[in-house]
């Protein structure tokens, strides 16, 4: 079985990342794919929205759980039960030859995804303790984790173009039996605390529950209009389910997310700006698709090309670098120089013409945001990884993951309706439509790059300004704070 060799843990690593690649590159290789399915399955413009929210509703909903049960059963077997169900959902969605079989197989798929992918990071840490690995590890696992939905756009417009679109879920097949069977081989099965230490039923249903619905509000939103009766009812909802949860794990003496990971300023403030940074970042992504598509006619394969320089420049600096500058000038350092280039590419973008060159108008854009997020998104994980004890280093992960998820869902959410009514309001006024609505994509990239400015204030201001060494002091201190607090805790430890 497992060995503590330092072959068989980094082989261990690229296993997991296997993982992780497959569940990110599965949430954009659909949308390259949605024309083809809705001809071949009859999809309505607003039933086909629904292949792509019933995987996001599922995923964000239970990435929390996930993770905490992650630290509770063990984070190995909880991956390895996530991967067996992602799997067995795509060949069902492989298989769909219906519209509710295709949307139900994506709800299943979307949960798989959760749980295995809400435990990786969690397990990444674990295996790599010492500071100047683990700032290596983070790396790789950030470059897979940011990356892949460039490559998924790629991925998906040659398998649709060149075979059909039911090769974008066949493809997972071999990928996921490939990864089970080495994780088994090669990831350390390392016991949990046991479910007696947070199995909290009625906390993990309000949890799930509020971010399932919290979800759903937001992906509803642009059709439903943000202030309609619809939106607002269970918007309260989501809010009062998420609330409830929140001061029931205050109450109980053993709750399902120990309030006590966020007395840690670098996992509150990396949470903070990791919210910050997706919705401008997502946003730019999925608009900046459209962009390319609809203005500048570029055919699916011709988009994914376009964002490869990013790919290829985060690539670079996740793989090669990150490491090296993590450690030499510390992650808070490192976080803040990659927000001045995600700030200054998407500033950049938002003054692309109707008829770009592409080399002049959007190749320093995707060089400027691989740089970006080349640096800034292994600091955020060496961050919010960093006061977290190894009894909840699930439940972290799973966090990080939560707020991407979600902070993604409401960046699109809302950047699209405002890019929307932006382009309709210039319509009503006679502007041409190319014009108009990239003037609506310009808005929405200033917005985008006015939050991520806000993400600077904020590791300014609540980060820690730390050598990438003192997150282990800060984790001993949170595991002393938690046995203080707990002594069942102290004894599962």
């Amino acid at each position: 079985m497992t060995t503590g060799t330092e072959k068989n843990r980094w082989l261990a690593l690229y296993v997991l990342c296997g993982g992780m690649l497959m569940i990110v590159l599965d949430a954009t290789i659909v949308n390259v794919a949605l024309p083809s399915i809705q001809e071949d399955l009859g999809f309505s413009q607003s039933s086909l929205a629904w292949i792509v929210n019933a995987y996001l509703i599922a995923f964000g909903g239970l990435l929390l759980l996930s993770g905490r049960l992650g630290d509770l059963i063990g984070q190995r077997r909880v991956f390895l039960a996530g991967l067996a169900i992602f799997t067995a959902a795509s060949l069902a969605c492989a298989l769909s030859q219906s519209q509710g079989m295709l949307i139900g197989a994506r709800f299943v798929q979307g949960a798989g995804g959760a749980v295995a992918s809400a435990v990786i990071l969690g397990m990444i840490v674990t295996m790599f303790p010492e500071p100047r690995e683990q700032a290596k590890a983070i790396g790789v696992y950030a470059f897979v984790a940011s990356a892949g939905a460039s490559i998924g756009l790629l991925a998906g417009g040659v398998l649709t173009e060149a075979i059909s679109w039911h090769w974008i879920f066949v493809i997972n097949l071999p990928v996921g039996l490939a990864v089970g069977l080495l994780a088994t081989r090669v990831v350390e099965d390392r016991p949990g605390i046991g479910l007696s230490e947070g199995a909290d039923i009625p906390g993990a249903a309000l949890a799930t529950g509020g971010l399932m619905l919290a979800v759903y509000t937001l992906l509803e939103a642009g059709d439903a209009g943000f202030g309609s009766l619809q939106t607002i009812g269970l918007g309260a909802i989501s809010i009062a389910l998420i609330t409830a949860f929140v001061v029931r794990q205050a109450r109980i003496e053993n709750p399902l997310m120990p309030l006590r990971l966020f007395k840690s300023r670098n996992v509150t403030g990396a949470n903070l700006v990791m919210g910050l940074l997706v919705v401008g970042f997502f946003g730019m992504f999925f608009l900046g698709a459209l962009y390319m598509g609809d203005i500048l006619g570029y055919n699916p394969l011709q988009v994914g090309l376009a964002f490869l320089p990013s790919c290829l420049v985060m690539g670079t600096l996740s793989l090669g670098y990150a490491e090296k500058i993590i450690m030499g000038i510390g992650p808070r350092t490192a976080l803040l120089a990659g927000l001045g280039f995600i700030v200054g590419g998407l500033l950049l973008f938002a003054r692309a013409p109707v008829d770009a060159n592409y080399i002049v108008d959007v190749f320093p854009v995707m060089v400027l945001l691989g740089l970006g997020a080349g640096v800034s998104f292994p600091a955020l994980m060496t961050l919010a990884m960093s006061g977290a004890t190894p009894q909840d280093s699930g439940l972290a992960s799973g966090l990080v993951n939560t707020t991407t998820q979600v902070a993604g869902a409401i960046g699109l959410a809302v950047l699209a309706t405002v890019s929307t009514e932006r382009t309709e309001t210039l319509l009503a006024d006679g502007v041409a439509q190319d014009s108009a609505v990239t003037s609506g994509y310009h808005l929405a990239f200033l917005i985008g790059a006015a939050l991520t400015a806000v993400a600077v204030v904020v590791a300014l201001v609540v980060v820690r300004d730390q050598d990438a060494g003192e997150g282990v002091a800060e984790a001993a201190d949170a595991e002393s704070l938690a046995a203080d607090e707990d002594p069942a805790y102290a004894e599962a430890a």
